[in-house]
C-alpha cells in the first residue's frame, strides 16, 4: 500500500512535509512567548525595558508580547488548518485514483470470475471498505512527522524550562459548545449529499460489473469510464467542501482554546503588576494548560490505522486480481489502426476451462469461412455461452489458438474487437439511461471533441482517472461508415424494420411524449395532420371515443388544473411544484375556488379510501391514476382537519397537498364525484381568470392551441388534438389504429419510431419487455456494421417463420458479414453455408460426426453415457456438472428380444430406464387373457420415472421387443436431478401431463 501511495503522491507528500516542518517554529514560539512574558515583562526588575534599541515601559512591553503570542497562535492554527486541508485533498485524490483503478480492473475481469464473486461484494469493497484508506493515504508521511515533531518540540521546551504545563481554563467552553455544533450541522447536511452520491456510484459500479462483457464487445468501456469519472468528480467536490468546513471548524475550536492563555497573560499579568494576584498562581495556571498526551495518542492511532489498512489493502487486491484478466495494454489507449476482420475464423486445438478448471470446450478445430452463414447447434446452454465468449474473447483458451483474419484474437486490441465483432443474445445487459444510449453504445468508443469543463478534466487527470471527458461529444457515426447522426439513425430504422419490430416500436412511440426542439420535423407534421386525423375519426364514426380540445368545453380526460387554465404541463405537477407557486395558491383563495377544490378532494379521497384503503397504493389500478402514494397519504391526513375546521384552517403548504389530488386525476377517473356543476364552474373561471392564473404558472404550463405543439401530450394526443376516452374499450383500440394509419400514410412512421431512442431504461433494464430488449440487443450488435456477428439464441421469443425472415433481411443488410448462429437446435440446418454440432464440448460437422461419436464410444464409457443422456429431451438442458454426476451413477443394461426388463407390481427402486437402442413394449397384464399393449417406446425415451417419483410399484410391464440397450439411472441420482434442476422438473411435468392427456 505504501508503494502505491509513494508512487502516485511522492511530490505532494514532499510538499506536505515542507509545510509541516514550517509548523514547528511557530509551535515553539507559542511555547517560548509565555516564558518571555513572565520573565521579561512581568518579572522585569526595572520599569523600562530595552529591546533592539527601543525602550518600553513594563505595561507596553507586556501588551507587545501578548499580541505577538496571539499572532503566533493564529498563524500556527491557520498553518495547521492548511496542512489538514492539503492532507484531505491528497487523501481524496488518492482514494479517487484507487477506486478508479479498482473499477477499471472490474472491466478487465474474465467473464467466469463473475460467477464466483458477487456484485454486492465488489461494490462494498470499492465503496465502504476502501473509504477509510483515503485518510491514511493523506496521512501516510505527514501525520507521523507532524505528531512526532510536535511531541519532540514540546519535550525540548519543557526540558529546557524545567517545568510542566497542565490543564487550561474552561472559560470558553460554553462558546465552543454553541458554535461547534452549529458548524457540525452544516457538515452533516453535506454528509447526507455524500451518501447519496456514494449510493449512486455503487449502482453504477453494479451495472459495470454486470455488463463488463457488453461494454467490451460494444466498445462502451471508455464512455462508461468517463461516466464513472464524472460521478467521482461530483463526489470529490462534495467531500472537498466537507473538508473545508470541517477544518475551518477545527481551526475555530483550536483558536478559541488558545484564547485562554491570552487572557491569562494579558489580564493575569496586569493583575500581577497591580499586586492583586501572585506570580506563582499565574504560573501554576499556565502549567496546568499544556498536555503532551495528544501527540502521543495520535501516533498510537496512526500505528493501529496503518496495520488495519495494510490488511484491508491485501484483502481487496486479492479479490481484484483474478487470473485470466484482460491485458491492461489491450484496454488502454487506442490502436494505430482498426483493421477489418473479413477473413476466416480458425480454431486450432482450442480447449476452454471453467472457473473450477473443468473442460467446457475440448480440442476444437474448425474453420468458419469469411462472409458465410454458420450454424452451431449446441443443446447445452453452457456450451453455447462458452463458444460465444470464446469468439468474443470473453474467455481465453486454456490451450490452442483462435485466429480471425490471420490476427491472433488473444493479441488484438479491445477497440478492434468492439468495432468489428458484434454479439447479440436474448438476455442483454442494459444500462440505466435511455433506449438510444444503449443502442448507440458501440458508436461511443472515444470522445469526438474537447472537454467543456477543463477544471473537472484537470482534476480527473491529477487523480489518475480517465482522460476522456464525460461532457464532450462521443457519438462517432464514422465507425459504421456514416457521416452524420441522421444517417446512423436511418440505419437503425432499417435494422428494426428488417427484424420486424418497427411496428411494436411504432405503437410504443405513439404513446411517447417528446421535446419539440429535438424533433422539429415530427412536431410540424403532427400539427399539419390534425385536420386529417380529426376528419378520419369523424368519418369512421369514432368521435364519441375521443375528447377533442376546445376552449369552450370541459375535457373530462384532463385533470382540473389543465382544464382550469386550458393548458398542458411542461413537467409533472407535484406538491413541491405547487408549494413554490404561492401567488397561484393565494389567487385561488381570493376567487374562493379553493373551497370547491378542497370539497372535491374530500370526495375523491373518500372514494379512494373505500377502494384501496390506507395501504393499497401498490395496486396496479392505483398506479394507473398517476397519483403519488405520498400525495394520497398527505391528503388522507388533511381531510379530517378540513371537515372539522374548514378550508381556512389550511396553510399554503397544506392547501397544496390537498390540491395535488384533483390536479393529478381527471374527471373520468374521479367519476360521479366530479359533478357537471363543478365542470361548469371551472369553465366559468377559465373564461374569467385563466389568463391571470396562467401568469403565475407559465413556467410549468403551456396553453393549448390547435396551431401549436403541446409538450404534455403524447404523439397520439397531439395528432388527434385530444384524448381517448377511458371508457372507449375496444373502440378505443380502433381509434388508435386509425390515427396510426393516418400518420403512417403521411410518412411519419420512421420519425415516431425514432422516439424510442428517448425511452428511459431503468437500472438493469427492469420493466423493459422482451419485445423491446431483444431488438435493442440485436440493434446494438449490428449498428456498427460488424465484420463478424454472433447471434447467441437471439430473438428466441420469435417464431421460426419470423426468424427465417429476419435472417434473409439481415443477409441483405449485411451482405459481407460473417454470421454465426448459436442455438440449441435448428429445424432447417440446410439454410447454413456451414453447419456444426457442439455436443459435450466437442465440435463436429455433418461429415465427421459419426467418426467422432465412434471414437468417443470406443475411448471412454463416460463420454458414451454423456452423449446418450444429452440426446434425451428430458436431460438435454442439464449443465455439464449435473450430466457428469448423472452419467457417473448410471449403468448400462442390455436385454434380448422377449426379455422382461421389469414386471407390473415390481418395486421401482431399481431406477428408470433410458432406451438408447432397440424398442420395448409397455404391457398391462390381463387375468386369463393376453397382455394388452399400451405403448411402444424407442431410443431417447425414459421409462419408469413415475414409479420413482410416486414411490409406488410398477404400473406396467416392460418387455423388450427387439434386442435392447438401456441406460439405467438409479433412484437417488434421478431424484437428485429433479429436485435441484427446475428446467428438468418442468420438462418432467410436461411428460406427466402428456400421460394424463393420452
Amino acid at each position: 500500500m505504501f508503494r502505491f501511495i509513494w508512487k502516485y503522491s511522492k511530490r505532494d507528500q514532499l510538499v506536505l512535509l515542507v509545510v509541516t516542518a514550517c509548523l514547528f517554529p511557530l509551535l515553539y514560539l507559542t511555547l517560548e512567548l509565555p516564558k518571555r512574558i513572565i520573565n521579561d515583562a512581568i518579572g522585569a526588575e526595572t520599569d523600562t525595558i530595552a529591546v533592539l534599541g527601543y525602550s518600553f515601559d513594563k505595561l507596553t512591553f507586556l501588551w507587545i508580547l501578548c499580541v505577538a503570542f496571539l499572532v503566533s497562535v493564529l498563524m500556527h492554527g491557520l498553518l495547521k488548518m492548511r496542512i489538514n486541508t492539503m492532507k484531505g485533498v491528497l487523501a481524496e485524490r488518492m482514494l479517487r485514483r484507487f477506486r478508479y483503478q479498482l473499477i477499471a480492473r472490474v472491466l478487465r475481469f474474465p467473464q467466469p470470475y463473475f460467477e464466483r464473486v458477487s456484485q454486492g461484494e465488489l461494490v462494498s469493497m470499492v465503496t465502504s471498505e476502501s473509504e477509510p484508506m483515503g485518510g491514511l493515504m493523506g496521512d501516510a508521511v505527514s501525520q507521523p512527522v507532524l505528531q512526532a515533531g510536535q511531541m519532540l518540540t514540546i519535550l525540548y521546551f519543557l526540558f529546557v524550562q524545567s517545568f510542566w504545563f497542565g490543564l487550561a481554563a474552561v472559560a470558553l467552553i460554553p462558546l465552543q459548545g454553541w458554535l461547534i455544533p452549529m458548524l457540525q450541522r452544516r457538515i452533516n447536511l453535506l454528509n447526507k449529499e455524500r451518501i447519496k452520491e456514494v449510493r449512486a456510484l455503487a449502482s453504477e459500479i453494479g451495472e459495470s460489473a454486470a455488463g463488463a462483457a457488453t461494454l467490451r464487445i460494444n466498445g462502451g468501456w471508455r464512455y462508461r469510464m468517463a461516466v464513472i469519472t464524472d460521478r467521482l468528480g461530483r463526489l470529490y467536490d462534495i467531500r472537498f467542501d466537507i473538508y473545508q468546513k470541517k477544518f475551518f471548524m477545527k481551526f475555530l475550536n483550536n483558536f478559541i482554546t488558545q484564547l485562554t492563555p491570552f487572557f491569562f497573560y494579558a489580564v493575569g499579568g496586569f493583575l500581577v503588576l497591580q499586586g492583586k494576584v501572585s506570580l506563582g498562581a499565574l504560573v501554576a495556571a499556565l502549567a496546568a494548560y499544556k498536555d503532551i498526551a495528544s501527540p502521543w495518542k495520535e501516533l498510537l492511532t496512526y500505528y493501529n490505522q496503518t496495520q488495519d489498512m495494510s490488511l484491508r489493502w491485501e484483502v481487496i487486491l486479492e479479490r481484484f486480481a483474478p487470473p485470466g484478466m484482460v491485458d491492461e495494454a489491450l484496454m488502454t489507449g487506442e490502436p494505430d489502426d482498426i483493421p477489418r476482420l473479413k477473413g476466416d475464423i480458425e480454431l486450432k486445438d482450442v480447449s476452454v476451462r471453467d472457473a473450477d478448471g473443468n473442460l467446457v470446450l475440448e480440442d476444437l478445430t474448425a474453420t468458419l469461412p469469411a462472409g458465410k452463414v454458420i450454424g452451431i447447434a449446441a443443446p447445452s446452454e453452457e456450451d453455447r455461452r462458452a463458444m460465444a465468449e470464446l469468439l468474443t474473447r470473453e474467455v481465453l483458451p486454456a490451450a490452442g489458438a483462435v485466429t480471425v483474419a490471420t490476427f491472433d484474437l488473444r493479441e488484438v486490441h479491445q477497440a478492434i474487437v468492439a468495432s468489428r465483432i458484434g454479439h447479440a443474445t436474448s438476455r442483454p445487459v442494459l444500462f440505466r439511461g435511455s433506449f438510444g444510449d444503449n443502442v448507440m453504445m458501440p458508436m461511443r468508443q472515444r470522445p469526438q471533441g474537447e472537454a467543456r469543463d477543463m477544471l473537472q478534466l484537470d482534476a480527473a487527470l491529477r487523480a489518475g482517472n480517465s482522460p476522456d471527458p464525460y461532457d464532450a461529444a462521443w457519438l462517432d457515426p464514422s465507425l459504421a461508415g456514416f457521416s452524420t447522426e441522421a444517417e446512423l439513425r436511418d440505419w437503425w430504422v432499417q435494422l428494426v424494420s428488417g427484424i420486424g419490430t418497427d411496428t411494436a416500436l411504432f405503437r410504443r412511440g405513439m404513446d411517447q411524449k417528446f421535446d419539440s426542439n429535438a424533433h422539429p420535423r415530427l412536431t410540424a407534421s403532427l400539427i399539419d395532420l390534425r385536420p386529417k386525423v380529426q376528419a378520419a375519426i369523424e368519418k369512421a364514426g369514432l368521435e364519441a371515443q375521443a375528447h377533442f380540445f376546445a376552449p369552450d368545453r370541459y375535457n373530462p380526460a384532463l385533470p382540473v388544473a389543465e382544464n382550469l387554465l386550458y393548458a398542458t404541463l411542461r413537467e409533472p405537477i407535484t406538491e413541491a411544484v405547487l408549494k413554490r407557486h404561492v401567488n397561484f395558491l393565494d389567487r385561488l383563495r381570493e376567487l374562493k375556488l379553493d373551497t370547491d377544490l378542497v370539497t372535491l378532494t374530500q370526495d375523491v379521497v373518500d372514494m379512494l379510501r373505500q377502494i384501496f384503503g390506507i395501504d393499497g397504493t401498490g395496486h396496479p389500478l392505483f398506479r394507473k391514476l398517476g397519483l403519488e402514494p405520498s400525495a394520497y397519504e398527505a391528503a388522507l391526513a388533511l381531510v379530517d382537519k378540513t371537515r372539522s375546521k374548514g378550508v381556512d384552517a389550511l396553510d399554503r403548504d397544506e392547501l397544496a397537498q390537498m390540491l395535488i389530488v384533483p390536479f393529478s386525476i381527471s374527471a373520468e377517473q374521479i367519476g360521479p364525484a366530479f359533478s357537471q356543476e363543478m365542470q361548469d364552474r371551472i369553465l366559468q373561471f377559465r373564461r374569467s381568470h385563466a389568463d391571470e392564473l396562467m401568469e403565475t404558472l407559465e413556467d410549468i404550463f403551456v396553453r393549448i392551441d390547435d396551431s401549436s405543439f403541446a409538450p404534455g401530450l403524447t404523439v397520439m394526443e397531439n395528432a388527434m388534438f385530444g384524448k381517448i376516452s377511458d371508457t372507449a374499450g375496444a373502440r378505443g383500440d380502433e381509434l388508435r389504429k386509425l390515427v396510426s394509419d393516418v400518420l403512417v400514410e403521411n410518412g411519419t412512421r420512421n420519425m415516431v419510431v425514432e422516439l424510442i431512442f428517448d425511452l428511459p431504461v431503468a437500472l438493469g433494464g427492469q420493466g423493459l419487455p422482451a419485445s423491446f430488449a431483444e431488438p435493442l440487443a440485436f440493434a446494438r450488435a449490428t449498428i456498427k456494421r460488424p465484420d463478424i456477428l454472433i447471434l447467441e439464441s437471439a430473438l428466441a421469443s420469435y417464431d421460426l417463420e419470423t426468424r427465417v425472415s429476419v435472417h434473409k433481411n439481415l443477409r441483405k443488410l449485411l451482405p459481407e458479414t460473417t454470421l454465426v448462429y448459436l442455438d440449441s437446435d435448428f429445424e432447417r440446418s440446410e439454410v447454413f453455408d456451414v453447419f456444426y454440432q457442439l455436443r459435450q464440448g466437442r465440435l463436429v460437422s455433418d461429415q465427421m460426426q459419426e467418426v467422432a461419436v465412434a471414437d468417443s464410444a470406443a475411448s471412454q464409457d463416460l463420454a458414451r453415457k454423456l452423449r446418450a443422456l444429452e440426446q434425451s429431451e428430458l436431460f438435454s438442458g442439464l449443465n455439464r456438472r449435473q450430466l457428469r454426476l448423472l452419467a457417473f451413477g448410471a449403468r448400462w443394461y442390455e436385454a434380448k428380444a422377449g426379455d422382461a426388463v421389469f414386471l407390473k407390481d415390481d418395486d421401482a427402486s431399481d431406477g428408470a430406464y433410458m432406451i438408447t437402442e432397440g424398442e420395448a413394449g409397455l404391457f398391462l397384464p390381463q387375468d386369463g387373457e393376453e397382455d394388452r399393449l399400451i405403448a411402444t417406446v424407442g431410443p431417447g425415451r425414459l421409462v419408469g420415472e413415475l414409479g420413482l417419483i410416486r414411490k409406488e410399484p410398477r404400473a406396467l410391464s416392460m418387455i423388450a421387443q427387439t434386442d435392447l440397450t438401456c441406460l439405467r439411472i438409479g433412484e437417488e441420482e434421478f431424484l437428485a436431478v429433479v429436485e435441484n434442476d427446475a428446467a428438468t422438473a418442468f420438462k418432467l411435468l410436461q411428460v406427466v401431463a402428456g400421460y394424463v392427456s393420452s
